[in-house]
């Protein structure tokens, strides 16, 4: 079996700068493994802390979304771009945070499914049109949120973790990024 990240021949940097070792040590710990994602970007450790600069503000940040909230918007729109990686990955999240084996599954296979409040389903609907059809979001969908009680702070964090994964999911599946096989027994 290859133990690559991705179908590309990109190694890691060898050694590690400190700091990105640091990283890497701090998430095996938290995680009890690191995420193939960060394995992938770090042939350019320039790359790598672009990515996870973005990745932690919009995921660990301050917002007014919660974790959960955000790795559910993580998950819809994986879904409709059919990433294998992000599927799994923030499947897991959304199984763990949550403590539902079946929401996490109900957002991978179809979020409508899932037993969701009028909040939930107005961020989901909202995150799947800017994926789907981005052009095509008006005022109305916007006042919809509002409507729910997001603010418009909130609302910019709903694009930005959807735009974010778009960009994600494209790159992972582009190069067939695989995920940790830790993924597929958490929090079930």
């Amino acid at each position: 079996m290859n133990d690559q990240p991705t179908a590309l021949d990109l190694p890691m940097v060898d050694p590690l700068p400190g700091d990105t070792a640091t990283y890497f040590e701090i998430c095996a710990e938290k995680l009890g493994m690191v995420p193939n994602v960060l394995k992938a970007y770090s042939f350019d450790i320039v790359k790598l802390n672009a990515f996870t600069a973005m990745y932690n503000d919009l995921m660990l940040g301050e917002s007014g979304l919660s974790k959960l909230e955000r790795e559910m918007i993580a998950v819809v729109v994986s879904s409709i771009n059919r990433c294998w990686y992000c599927q799994v990955a923030h499947g897991a999240a959304v199984r763990a945070l949550s403590g539902d084996p079946a929401l996490g599954e109900a957002m991978v296979m179809n979020w409508r499914m899932a037993d969701l409040d009028s909040r939930q389903s107005a961020m989901l609907g909202f995150a799947e049109k800017v994926t789907e059809a981005s052009a095509r979001v008006s005022e109305a969908d916007r006042q919809a949120l509002r409507d729910q009680g997001f603010s418009d702070r909130d609302i910019w964090d709903i694009a930005s973790v959807t735009g974010f994964f778009n960009m994600s999911n494209r790159m992972a599946s582009a190069v067939a990024m695989q995920p940790n096989a830790d993924y597929h027994a958490q929090a079930r």
